[in-house]
């Protein structure tokens, strides 16, 4: 559970936020498809700025959990990132990314990827911050807040294990110096 913060809390539609990219060569590999790295960083920003509508500072990406490529995205077509917080806790905030690619020739829209990234909002010097809680209003809203503390949990566990293993492995090349 979120611990009370004095901040007011805010629904997840103030921090929606949607961006639009048309896909140019310098984007495409050699067979004219989206680079992975250009969309995951389209989805790092829209996440980003989204964190800050919603937080009304700063925001550092601490983790982006997996993501999927479900097709290939093509020269010339547009890519609409749509983002919004689901949940806040006391620092840091989940923000889920939606991602259409639209063909204007044909009209045709699909999904092509989403993820869920974390952010932690910082001062001025770099120290993390307080965030406003989230309200979570429709049904949908709520379902996304609940999934949030589920991942949360999930890279918490993730982390303490990668940080364990870390120091297992400085401890076993530093073992007899």
């Amino acid at each position: 559970m979120t611990p009370k913060s004095p901040l007011a809390a805010k629904a997840p539609t103030a921090s929606h936020l949607e961006m639009t990219e048309v896909v140019l060569p310098n984007d495409t590999n050699q067979l004219g498809n989206l680079l992975g790295g250009r969309l995951m960083h389209w989805v790092d920003i829209a996440a980003a700025l989204s964190a800050q509508r919603h937080s009304g500072r700063i925001c550092v990406t601490a983790s982006i959990d997996e993501m999927s490529f479900l097709g290939p995205v093509k020269l010339g077509q547009v890519v609409r990132l749509r983002a919004s917080v689901n949940r806040a806790f006391r620092t840091s905030m989940e923000v889920g990314v939606h991602v259409i690619v639209e063909d204007f020739r044909t009209g045709d829209t699909r999904h092509v990827s989403s993820a869920y990234l974390t952010f932690v909002a910082i001062d001025e010097i770099g120290h993390s911050v307080p965030v406003p809680p989230v309200a979570p209003e429709t049904d949908q809203e709520k379902r996304r807040f609940a999934d949030a503390q589920d991942r949360r949990e999930k890279r918490l566990d993730t982390r303490k294990k990668l940080v364990e293993r870390e120091r297992r492995e400085h401890e076993s090349e530093h073992a007899g110096e």
